[in-house]
């Protein structure tokens, strides 16, 4: 029988990758270890950055048995490609039946990983990530839409309000059980990791598999410069170009349904932005026009991709899973169980 959430271990993976945002990463590592859950491991993992790590080697390597959350693992990545590996090098040093990955520049409520693993109740359930909510550096400018706060990683305008089945999670607030996506090879992209998560659990074990819960928040920290037009428009641009790409590396399991839905999500605004413009309120309608602006630039960006794709110029993939997958047991892998005894089934089974 498979344990019950309160039964459930769980390890934190921190991937970081430049000093620049030391304060940051002291921060996100200070909320892991101020958990109700407490994690079994917290693993720190340095992505090509030997200053980096000789840093936080310095900070936290030699530290003794701490009472106040655990003693954080310094790990290197040890593949060759980026936040793919990096994630991947700290799976391999984590032990607990889920992972979390929380990003160097967010900070987890204290309630952050009781709020994930109480969904893996429902043994069905394989994938579980919550909302990054912003926390800016400078003010927002007026003239972005809240359903583009995914251009810095951030829960947007779109993504459910409550818990619920989605297509793609944010990798800055993410868990999953770790056997299972071991068993799939782990991290396959370092431009999407999430998507590429995400995606193939959905594919192996249905699209009921991987939930958002909106409840379960981490801080995430915006910096000014996020909050230009220079970054929304390159933004919208570059991620969907490289995307391509990636969604083709996952074969069966790659899609764009989400990019799809979300583009009809701002064409069904419309009507909307100008029943408010009648009662001279124009800001629905200006936050319109940015966003087919931005979804103009995505559509050209995907478009620039496949052209690339078509023509074999598209970078090569550096993060190509995990080098020894470990196996699970059968019935973790393959199975599509029951809920646990006791377990109310969730809104959308019902």
């Amino acid at each position: 029988m498979a344990p019950h959430h309160s039964d459930l271990t769980v390890d934190v993976v921190i991937c970081c990758y430049t000093l620049d945002r030391w304060e940051l990463l002291v921060a996100a590592v200070r909320s892991v270890r101020a958990q109700t859950r407490r994690p079994g491991r917290l693993v720190i993992s340095v992505d090509h950055n030997r200053a980096l790590f000789e840093r936080c080697a310095a900070e936290w390597g030699a530290e003794p048995v701490a009472t106040d959350g655990p003693v954080p693992v310094v790990v290197e990545n040890r593949y060759p490609g980026r936040l793919g590996s990096a994630r991947n090098t700290g799976i391999e040093h984590c032990t607990a039946d889920v992972v979390a990955f929380l990003d160097d520049d967010a900070a987890a409520e204290p309630d952050w990983l009781e709020t994930l693993l109480a969904v893996y109740a429902d043994r069905r359930i394989y994938a579980v990530g919550g909302a990054p909510r912003p926390r800016y550096e400078a003010p927002r400018p007026a003239w972005l839409p809240e359903s583009f706060n995914w251009v810095f990683g951030c829960h947007y305008e779109g993504l459910p309000e409550t818990l619920a089945p989605v297509r793609h999670l944010i990798g800055a607030n993410m868990s999953v059980r770790r056997a299972p996506f071991v068993a799939l090879g782990g991290f396959h992209a370092d431009d999407h990791d999430d998507q590429d998560l995400s995606h193939n659990i959905a594919h192996t074990y249905g699209p009921d598999a991987v939930i958002y819960e909106p409840k379960a928040r981490v801080n995430h920290f915006v910096s000014a410069n996020r909050l230009t037009w220079q970054y929304f428009s390159r933004r919208c641009f570059v991620v969907n170009r490289s995307k391509v790409a990636s969604v083709a590396d996952m074969g069966e399991a790659g899609n764009i349904g989400a990019e799809l839905r979300f583009a009809l999500g701002v064409a069904r605004s419309l009507p909307r932005a100008l029943r408010a413009a009648a009662r001279r309120d124009v800001r629905p309608l200006q936050h319109f026009a940015v966003a087919v602006t931005g979804l103009g630039l995505a559509g050209a960006g995907h478009l620039v991709g496949k052209v690339e794709l078509a023509l074999g110029r598209r970078r090569p993939q550096l993060s190509t899973g995990l080098e020894r997958p470990s196996a699970a047991a059968p019935d973790e892998v393959t199975a599509r169980p029951a809920p646990a005894r006791g377990v109310e089934e969730p809104a959308w089974r019902t």
